[in-house]
């Protein structure tokens, strides 16, 4: 099961990347922020149609959860305006390791300390490699 799970999100990865590819040149067509909210409204319209036929009816009110909850909201916008504004200037290479550096950095963080409501997970030596592999891939590939 666990490699099926990594599987999906190395596909979520590869589809980031396809993402960045698109939202540079459409940003430089249509501005950054129109690109990012063309992005989200599309999104916003398929993720409404799925929940009209897959969401539990009687599932709890997003109203009813704590507001912070609701920052991803936030963060969504940005990275995607992030991207729209790096990957044309960067490439797309560039802007997914330097992306990936950041989530990796952040989300040993938030495991370590279980922050969010997230399950403990220690950061050991073998996390920490991995991090440092991915900065001296980010270096390279700014040498490059």
């Amino acid at each position: 099961m666990q490699f099926i799970l990594i599987l999906i999100v190395v596909m979520g990865g590869m589809g980031l990347s396809v993402e960045a590819g698109l939202l540079g040149p459409l940003g430089g067509e249509v501005g950054e922020l129109w690109a990012t909210f063309s992005v989200f409204s599309v999104g916003a319209a398929l993720t409404f149609m799925l929940m009209l036929f897959f969401s539990p009816r009687n599932s709890p009110s997003f109203f009813k959860q704590p507001s912070w909850t609701l920052l991803g909201g936030v963060l969504g916008p940005v990275y995607v305006v992030i991207l729209t504004i790096t990957a044309p200037v960067i490439g797309i290479a560039m802007t997914m390791i330097g992306i990936l550096m950041g989530q990796i950095a952040k989300s040993l963080l938030i495991d370590h300390y279980g922050l969010f409501g997230t399950q403990h997970r220690q950061v050991d030596r073998k996390r920490l490699v991995a991090l440092v592999f991915i900065i001296i891939a980010l270096f390279l590939m700014a040498q490059g």
